[in-house]
């Protein structure tokens, strides 16, 4: 497996790139280096890793940023941060935003490759079961014993019987996707085409493109014809992920578009109809960023006749004994391995911590320990460092 398990370092020291460089190679591991978080993109462009090993303080981008974009952008890349003793805490963070781990500067490389050891284990059985982690298994988010949460949908699929514009707020890890699929499947648009967009996963010119398309020659790049998001949704649902990051410029373009439901490809005057519904989501604060000017407030109105805002998974915590089990049994049957139970610590951390990642993370930690068992139970060695301040 080390054969074909890759790994990209990124330090903008260029004796701890060799060291690392080195460590792996003796270990069987094929490796490449980078130094700077922006090269580090530029060769993921390029080629796949497995895994990226990136210092968290450089020049430039720092491996915070990195790590955001790589989650964003290349999904099936894990990502490890290397920190010093003093940077511990912001390592931690980093683990919510979606690393595998931290590795401290100065530590046993065994540590360090323990970890890869694991990712790799994790890889190969995913590879096995690429069905794992669609979207369509998340129907569980949809039911609730909390009141607050099943009179939030009950909403939503009232919101759905119109055309209304809907807005969905809520943090991070919520299942915002998976409210807009709901309200999709509830609405008489189901038989035509949910189109997502990330609207953060796209510089300036290309998320314009992604979304209304262009004919060719209108930029560099642009090689033939192309139709957009707003096109491939006709008919349907356009939901417009991360919207409180597109930039002011490209919000003028998508307001005329929502009001008049017509598009003109880039490099193009012809005007085209589209029949779609939009639904947004943001987890960032909209509505202070309308007040500060960094969102436009005609733009804002447009987009939000209907607002619902998805709780925290800590919110509705009398849910949590149903998610572990169901994502226990998919997973299980996914790896095809009989879990048996789990250890008691294992069972009472899975109860008391508050999920700052929310359902993303629980499946995450779930999908781990499932991975890592060996005989059947799920153990505390195998759970990923957790910030324990964050438990209830």
């Amino acid at each position: 497996m080390t054969k074909n398990f890759s790994v990209l370092i990124v330090d903008d020291e260029a004796a701890y790139r060799s060291v690392l460089s080195k460590i792996l190679s003796k270990n069987g591991y094929s490796s490449q280096t980078a130094e700077s978080g922006k090269d580090a993109l530029d060769m993921l462009k390029k080629q796949h890793f497995d895994l990226v090993l990136t210092d968290l303080i450089m020049g430039g981008m720092t491996g915070m940023e990195l790590l955001e974009t790589i989650k964003s952008e290349f999904t099936k890349t894990e990502v490890i941060m290397i920190t010093g003793h003093g940077t511990i805490k912001n390592a931690v963070e980093a683990i919510k935003k979606g690393a595998f781990s931290y590795f401290i500067k100065g530590n046993d490389p065994e540590e360090l490759l323990l970890e890869i050891r694991k990712i790799s284990k994790l890889i190969t059985l995913s590879n096995e079961n690429l069905g794992l982690k669609s979207s369509n298994s998340d129907d569980i988010l949809l039911s609730s014993k909390n009141k607050a949460f099943s009179k939030l949908l009950a909403t939503a699929k009232k919101a759905a019987q119109s055309d209304a514009n809907i807005l969905l707020l809520g943090e991070s890890g919520v299942g915002k996707e998976v409210f807009a699929h709901y309200i999709h499947q509830a609405s008489l648009r189901k038989d035509m085409a949910f189109v997502p967009v990330n609207c953060h996963a796209f510089q300036d010119t290309l998320l314009e493109s992604e979304l209304f398309g262009h004919k060719k020659g209108a930029f560099t790049g642009a090689n033939e014809d192309r139709i957009g998001r707003f096109e491939s949704s006709d008919g349907g649902t356009l939901f417009l992920d991360e919207i409180a990051d597109t930039p002011l410029s490209t919000q003028v373009k998508l307001l005329r578009s929502i009001e008049t439901h017509q598009i003109e490809r880039l490099g193009s005057n012809q005007i085209i109809n589209v029949n779609f519904r939009l639904i947004a989501a943001t987890n960032r604060d909209i509505k202070e960023m309308t007040l500060n000017g960094d969102f436009r407030e005609d733009f804002y109105y447009r987009i939000s006749t209907i607002t619902l805002e998805i709780p925290p998974l800590r919110e509705h915590r009398e849910d949590l004994p149903d998610l572990i089990d169901l994502f226990i049994s998919r997973y299980s049957d996914a790896t095809k391995k009989k879990i048996k139970g789990m250890e008691a610590n294992v069972k009472k951390l899975l109860l008391s911590y508050s999920y700052p990642g929310n359902i993303r993370e629980l499946k995450n930690i779930i999908e781990r320990l499932v991975v890592l068992s060996d005989d059947g139970f799920l153990k505390y060695e195998d759970l990923p460092l957790l910030d324990l301040e964050s438990h209830a």
